[in-house]
């Protein structure tokens, strides 16, 4: 475990110097056109920035176009393009009041009607069904120029949450679509107005007739900067001014700290996305019993792995949901390590013998699967856990794909062990428990991470249907069920990273992965 760790840590340095170096030999000194513009590194182009497709970055999304409710730090729901809201009808009937005096970034007005327009593009179609919303969609009426009255078949599940994703909610300008209603241009209602894009950067100029507070700087400039390094490096020399984020530009724990070593201001998030462990009972027989998931789930040392792959930037996790997200359910202390209990609960399980345990002649070995590209740092957790289930006499075979492979492999449940992450806000708890627990809802990207249509749908089932007075009681019995059957291993909460040049002042991450973290900063040129 030591040598893989240290190997780790040593490639992770090497690369890092590397960069330093190649920083030093570009000399991109901070250029006099950089004043009054925020510099951001993307880990590829922004892609297609229409609000009902699913390919662009989402915090690029987040810069020019705005939902009609805001999700918070906590999952505190706040007004945006709606100041006011009202449910009724036992929350089949919600009205909304929309801000007066918001234009889109081609003058636009911003009213009922043109809240109807963008929400007839996508509730109701079949392709956002998996959106409450959109699946119960019955009707939008315009009441008056601001006001709106939406109409559902049945009460959806965390509406107002729903109504706060930025996509396909966000809100487009009717003039920035084609003859044939298709997309044309990214025309919304946000601080930000896109001036220019290509595969090397989107340029953005601050929309000066936005309704909210405005950036108090002029530009921001999003660049395309694919290797890691390279953006540490960028960084360090002064061509960007932040990096970093799950989905933005990703920065990893080893080069947080030699930034911070070297200066660069280094912030922290607690995040609110966990790295699960899933077990695979429909492929390996011994993963039926659940004393061979608790004496699996005793045998990792939590804090280890979020001291060799987080450098202690994150948190063990003994939930599946942190206390940073709203109806995470009862908070347990993470698991610590006991290998003489697991090793006790492997015996009484009839796995015994050595070095590697067997039961009725056949070994005690299973397949994990890990995806460095879907989930970085996945094999080194990996090769954590294998040399600590070695010390209980589990032989785990470690099996590395690529991306593409690593959702196909979930999908068709090729794997004994495997790696999951939660969705993060806004989406939970709802999103994950739907996504990757619920037998019945057809997950075609991230597979399941445990389904039992007798015992486990039907507690979703009533949390789901539950109302608001109750929905916590709810919860609480899918979340008990988990632990009570060990059907689930959490490991870490996911830590997110961003750094900065000293010329960014007052950063504060957002309060979601899927925003651009840009409100706050004032730059000091």
């Amino acid at each position: 475990m030591s040598l893989n760790r240290r190997a780790f840590l040593q490639a992770s340095s090497a690369a890092v110097g590397l960069a330093v170096a190649q920083a030093a030999l570009t000399k991109i000194a901070y250029a006099e056109g950089a004043k009054g513009t925020l510099r951001v590194a993307i880990a590829k182009p922004a892609g297609n920035l229409d609000p009902q497709s699913h390919f662009a970055i989402w915090a690029i999304q987040d810069l020019m176009f705005e939902p009609l409710v805001k999700y918070g730090k906590g999952g505190k729901i706040e007004p945006c393009l709606a100041t006011d809201w009202k449910l009724e009808d036992g929350g089949k009937t919600l009205k909304l009041t929309l801000r007066q005096g918001v234009t889109f970034q081609d003058g636009t007005v911003f009213d009922a009607t043109s809240c109807k327009w963008n929400l007839d593009r996508w509730m109701g179609k079949d392709q956002f069904s998996w959106m409450n919303c959109s699946k119960y969609f019955q009707s939008a009426e315009v009441v008056d120029d601001n006001h709106i009255t939406l109409r559902f078949k049945e009460a959806p599940l965390a509406l107002m949450q729903e109504l706060s994703y930025t996509r396909p909610t966000r809100f487009l300008s009717p003039k920035s679509v084609g003859a044939d209603g298709k997309f044309v241009d990214p025309v919304g209602t946000g601080p930000w107005r896109q001036v220019s894009a290509d595969d090397t950067q989107s340029v953005f100029e601050r929309y000066d007739g936005y309704w909210g507070d405005k950036p108090s700087y002029e530009r921001l400039e999003a660049k395309v900067i694919p290797d890691p390094r390279s953006r540490v490096a960028a960084l360090r020399s002064g061509e960007i001014d932040l990096i970093g984020g799950f989905w933005v530009a990703g920065l990893t724990p080893v080069e947080a700290k030699q930034l911070d070593a070297a200066g660069v201001p280094v912030v922290i998030d607690p995040g609110n996305v966990t790295l699960v462990m899933a077990f695979n009972p429909d492929r390996a027989e011994a993963l039926k019993d659940p004393l061979v998931r608790k004496a699996i789930s005793t045998g990792i040392d939590r804090a280890a792995i979020a001291k060799a792959l987080y450098l202690g930037y994150a948190r063990p996790a003994g939930n599946l949901f942190s206390d940073a997200l709203p109806l995470a359910g009862k908070q347990y202390d993470a698991p610590v390590r006991d290998a003489a209990a697991a090793s006790a609960l492997l015996d009484k399980a009839g796995w015994t013998g050595g070095p590697v345990r067997s039961k009725e002649g056949k070994p005690l070995t299973l397949e994990m699967v890990v995806s460095p590209e879907a989930i970085p740092g996945a094999r080194v957790v990996a090769e954590v856990i294998q040399a600590e289930l070695k010390e209980i006499g589990i032989d785990l075979v470690i099996r590395s794909v690529d991306h593409a492979s690593k959702h196909t492999d979930m999908l068709e449940k090729k794997y004994d062990l495997g790696f999951f992450l939660t969705y993060g806000a806004p989406f939970e708890p709802f999103g994950t428990i739907v996504g990757l627990f619920l037998s019945t809802f057809k997950n075609d990207v991230e597979g399941k991470l445990v389904t039992d249509p007798v015992n486990l749908d039907p507690l979703i089932n009533a949390a789901a249907s539950a109302s608001e007075d109750k929905v916590e009681g709810e919860l609480q019995k899918f979340y008990d069920w988990l632990r009570d059957n060990d059907a689930i291993a959490p490991l870490i909460y996911v830590p997110t990273i961003w750094a900065h040049s000293k010329r960014v002042q007052g950063f504060s991450t957002a309060p979601t992965e899927y925003d651009m973290p840009y409100e706050n900063i004032v730059l000091a040129d």
